[in-house]
């Protein structure tokens, strides 16, 4: 896979300079226009050799077109924000807007190549953190992102020249680090895991780039050549392409009956019953939360339901069992302009709770297979392939720990609609009832069904939908509670178990 990037690539100076001045024309303006249409975001992940010019070639990208647009992120070692959350909560953050241009050294990439060379992980760990990359970056694709994946090669040989090179002269000798001299001693591991890696991940979408960097002029030219030639295709097409769903095709049942029609919404508890079970269930949570074992976890709610079905009061009940410096909530609305130039779980991994966190979800990433997928904000396309995405988002996060509850609060027609009708015979009630939820109620079967195939496609073991029947509301906070608290107890045994395997 290396053997083009050994052959000692060159090209000699005037070349250079004539091709270089017609490039960075180009590069500016293609830059330029990428700013204007702000259609899709431009990702360059940097990897390879160490001293085969990475830094360099970077610092030459910036001075050939517009630093102001171009975010240049380096991933050391991660911080104690970053290891108190999933491993790749850090990058998600950093992904760069619409019309921008963001670098990553030190990348996902850099990382597992990294821990699988040194031993950290194995053979079956790296082949998963494979996989992870190529269903982010699939999904990072379908989002519309032009991603570069460059590998800056040198032979053998050629590493041990350049170091003896920089070693040798005083003006550059500080360019060398431990990690140039640990890398020249593990060349032939980290290269055969490298094509491992490249070999496993190059895709149409996201292809590798290998690139000998031994001559400077060769690999500058290179790397600016394949940037402009790809981002002026893409600016082109002025329309984005039409992703293919990856998803099967959703069929209905025959019997014309769903997953809600099944619920028993005429289970409720009277007074008494609910002062006893919610006073119960309070206590419960506040020791759950505030025990040791918390301190190696940390808590998410997610509270979709029919509009009216009481997840405000759910969601209170819960938080008036905790001190408000132990949770956060999170309502959901229409995305603003900066989340727009986001991929649509970018707002969402971006409230992501620290260990020993519990952030609630007023309405979540399910909008994008609920209201979106009904009112037709999203392609047919971008929701069928979000329920694929949104299970390897949770999966990330019950990976690390996090302890993933959901909830569907559900209510009858009826029930909605005098709901809705004391709204608004109550003032202090009236800002909860808009034009919207009674336009919704129109659509109420098209909701039945998207309801009926997000819990089919995205509850699962490690995070499983709870259908809540919120005719009667103190039923409905009572079962809340004991979900969560049962959740949490669950995620302690397991623990435990664990460490004792």
């Amino acid at each position: 896979m290396f053997e083009s990037a050994e052959i000692g690539h060159s090209i000699d100076k005037e070349t250079y300079e004539k091709e270089v001045a017609v490039l960075r024309e180009a590069l500016l303006e293609a830059q330029y226009e990428l700013k204007q249409q702000a259609r899709f975001p431009v990702i360059i992940l940097i990897n390879g050799i160490e001293g085969a010019g990475k830094g360099e070639t970077v610092k030459l990208l910036n001075e050939w077109m517009d630093p102001r647009l171009i975010r240049v992120e380096s991933f050391l070692l991660p911080t104690d924000e970053e290891l108190s959350r999933p491993p790749q909560w850090r990058f998600w953050r950093r992904l760069p807007p619409k019309g921008r241009t963001g670098i990553f050294f030190g990348n996902w990439y850099s990382q597992m190549l990294y821990a699988r060379v040194t031993g950290e992980i194995k053979d079956s760990q790296l082949d998963g953190l494979i996989n992870d990359a190529e269903r982010f970056e699939r999904m990072y694709s379908d989002e519309g992102a032009l991603i570069f994946k460059f590998w800056f090669h040198l032979s053998k040989k050629q590493l041990k020249e350049r170091l003896k090179a920089l070693e040798n002269d005083p003006t550059r000798s500080w360019q060398l680090s431990e990690i140039d001299w640990k890398q020249n001693e593990v060349y032939d591991k980290f290269v055969r895991y490298g094509e491992r890696v490249l070999r496993r991940t190059s895709r149409d979408y996201a292809p590798w780039y290998v690139v000998e960097g031994s001559d400077e002029r060769y690999r500058s030219l290179t790397v600016g050549r394949t940037i402009l030639e790809s981002l002026q295709a893409a600016l082109k097409r002025k329309d984005r392409p039409t992703p293919q769903p990856h998803a099967a095709p959703l069929v209905s049942s025959l019997d014309n009956k769903g997953l809600l029609d099944a619920l028993d919404l005429s289970l409720s508890l009277d007074k008494d019953q609910y002062k006893e079970q919610l006073a119960k269930e309070q206590a419960r949570l506040a020791t759950l939360m505030r025990d040791k074992r918390f301190r190696s976890h940390s808590l998410i709610a997610v509270f979709e339901g029919n509009d009216a079905a009481g997840k405000g009061g759910a969601i209170r009940r819960v938080t008036d069992a905790l001190d408000p410096r132990q949770y956060r909530i999170v309502p959901i609305a229409a995305p603003t302009e900066e989340e727009r130039a986001q991929p649509y779980l970018w707002r969402f991994w971006r409230h992501i709770p620290a260990r020993r966190q519990f952030t609630i979800f007023d309405r979540s990433w399910y909008g994008r297979v609920l209201v979106e997928r009904v009112e037709g904000f999203a392609s047919d396309a971008d929701w069928l392939r979000a329920y694929a995405e949104i299970n390897d988002f949770e999966e990330q996060l019950t990976n690390y720990g996090i302890v993933l509850v959901k909830f569907w609060l559900s209510i009858d027609q009826d029930t909605q609609l005098e709901r809705f009708k004391e709204r608004e015979s109550i003032p202090f009630k009236r800002f909860k009832i808009t034009e919207e939820d009674w336009r919704n109620r129109d659509k109420w079967d098209l909701y039945v069904d998207a309801v009926g195939d997000m819990v089919d496609r995205t509850s699962t073991e490690i995070a499983p939908w709870t259908l809540v029947e919120a005719n009667d509301k103190r039923y409905a906070r009572v079962k809340v509670l004991k979900t969560i608290n049962d959740a949490l107890e669950a995620a302690y045994a397991s623990a435990k178990k664990g460490k004792k395997d």
